[in-house]
């Protein structure tokens, strides 16, 4: 493999390299370039040398060249998702699932000249008139993590390239190659060489696109203390930052509500992507007697899971991404065991017939979990459900409210007034009634509270432009051969 810098492949030259892998029989299949600091300077270098001209591009043109990327990006589709499932381990229909969603901001950005507008106002002050506009920033960088190669890279390069910024990716190192290949559609699209460029590396990388004054903004995804970091250090190198970090999703079912599609939602939620889900529902907030029910078909429906390698269409839930990860979300069922949550259903001994070497996990249901436990406080980011028993509705709010993170909630009920008041109360940024994921549209924002995320801006959407680029408001009046007597004097409407 290696970085793809001013239109072109670029071989690495650091001399470290990372192991890609296979999920579904824990084979290394790549190994992927990690770019040292001069590396990521060329990088950026290049980036910095297209923005003059690019930001000069008119902006339907610039959207003509969405359009292209958006078409291309349909004729490979299957070719994208087998990418996505090869090195993430997610099921393919999950993988096109992702690359849908990201094709979404793809078709949004093509609005980019009717987004770009902005206000006019005339005789705001006698013979004066107004009007505001937003121009790009200029060298934009996006880092982004392992569980959505495709999605949360296309929630940002698009919405930065078609306003005029360009832009530098560093995708997750353990599945690097469908970062790459989106690289060379946009050059098939007519991207001009250097707007848009991928670095494949760690932290090395990472650190030269936080000091450098060449990189007016960055975004990021992942884990909340590398998120607090980026923030933090992008912030006092002067940069613009949106940093996304982690949750722990709380998904509440009144006694009311039709227990049938909550638990065919609940599901998916939990264990779909294996866990490696933003927006995986990982506790269940079960209210009053609805509590015993709940659990016993969760258990029925998790211990009867197809799990398999992505590219068996039977299969519902794939491997983890990583044999580290494998361990890491191992070793926390170990620990709720230890802390005395019940282990309902036991995936850790699952093993695959003829995929024993895979990175798999089964699904794993914990009841009677407690707030004080590490399970419940911390993100595992695998198919682990805890299920927290709460006597009543007010409970259940104040429960979610004194979490840490506030990324995503939802609540399932037939009661339209509770679901009013969970949703006005909830101190959550984005939430779903009787919607288990409720990830926005394109045409929104992405974006959780609390320490799920760093930053002003959300994701996409209109968020997304106002993050990618800066107001500038205009005042302007034209002389009449007149003197004034006012030129000493504050401007005034009057």
């Amino acid at each position: 493999m290696a970085h793809f810098i001013a239109g072109a492949p670029v071989a690495g030259a650091s001399g470290r390299w990372s192991e890609v892998f296979d999920p579904a029989c824990g084979a290394v299949t790549a190994r992927v370039p990690l770019a040292s600091k001069a590396e990521t300077g060329r990088a950026i270098a290049a980036a910095a040398a297209a923005f003059p001209k690019w930001a000069e591009t008119p902006p339907l043109r610039r959207a003509r060249i969405m359009f292209r990327f958006k078409e291309l990006i349909e004729r490979h589709a299957d070719q994208i998702s087998a990418l996505i499932s090869s090195e993430h381990g997610k099921v393919f229909s999950d993988a096109k699932g992702e690359l849908t969603r990201g094709l979404e901001v793809v078709e949004f950005a093509c609005g980019m000249p009717q987004l770009l507008k902005g206000e006019y106002t005339e005789q705001i002050g006698s013979g004066i008139d107004s009007w505001s506009l937003r121009q790009p920033l200029g060298v934009c960088a996006g880092i982004t993590p392992f569980n959505f190669p495709a999605m949360v890279p296309m929630w940002m390069f698009p919405v930065a390239i078609a306003a005029g910024n360009t832009f530098i990716l560093k995708p997750s190192e353990r599945d690097p190659s469908t970062s790459l290949f989106l690289a060379r559609l946009l050059a098939e699209a007519g991207l001009p060489a250097g707007v848009f460029n991928v670095v494949n590396g760690d932290k090395e990388a990472v650190d030269a696109l936080l000091a450098d004054p060449r990189v007016a903004a960055v975004s990021f995804v992942g884990s909340t203390p590398v998120a607090e970091y980026i923030y933090a250090t992008g912030a006092a190198h002067g940069k613009r930052v949106q940093a996304l970090g982690g949750a722990k999703n709380h998904m509440v079912v009144l006694p009311d509500a039709d227990l049938e599609q909550t638990v065919d939602n609940l599901v998916g939620a939990a264990y779909g992507s294996a866990g490696e889900r933003c927006m995986a529902i990982s506790v269940a907030v079960a209210v009053g007697e609805v509590a015993d029910t709940l659990v016993a078909r969760l258990a029925e429906r998790a211990r009867a899971l197809k799990i398999g390698p992505g590219s068996d269409p039977a299969a519902e839930m794939g491997p983890l991404v990583t044999r580290a990860h494998h361990d890491k979300v191992r070793g926390y069922v170990d620990l709720g065991v230890a802390e005395g949550a019940e282990l309902v259903v036991d995936g850790r001994d699952f093993k695959l017939p003829g995929h024993e070497r895979g990175f798999y996990l089964g699904g794993c249901l914990f009841d009677r979990v407690t707030p004080s436990m590490r399970i419940y406080q911390e993100e595992i980011f695998g198919p682990v459900l805890c299920v927290v028993r709460v006597p009543d509705f007010d409970a259940a709010v104040n429960l979610i409210d004194a979490h840490e993170f506030g990324n995503g909630t939802a609540i399932f009920t037939r009661n339209g007034n509770a679901a009013r008041e969970f949703a006005r109360r909830i101190q959550v940024g984005m939430v779903g009634i009787n919607v288990p994921i409720p990830v926005p549209m394109a045409f929104h924002s992405f974006g959780g509270w609390k320490r799920s995320l760093f930053g002003d801006h959300s994701v996409h959407g209109p968020e997304g432009v106002r993050f990618y680029t800066r107001l500038k408001t205009v005042t302007a009046r034209w002389p009449t051969g007149m003197a004034g007597d006012d030129s000493f004097v504050m401007p005034t409407n009057g």
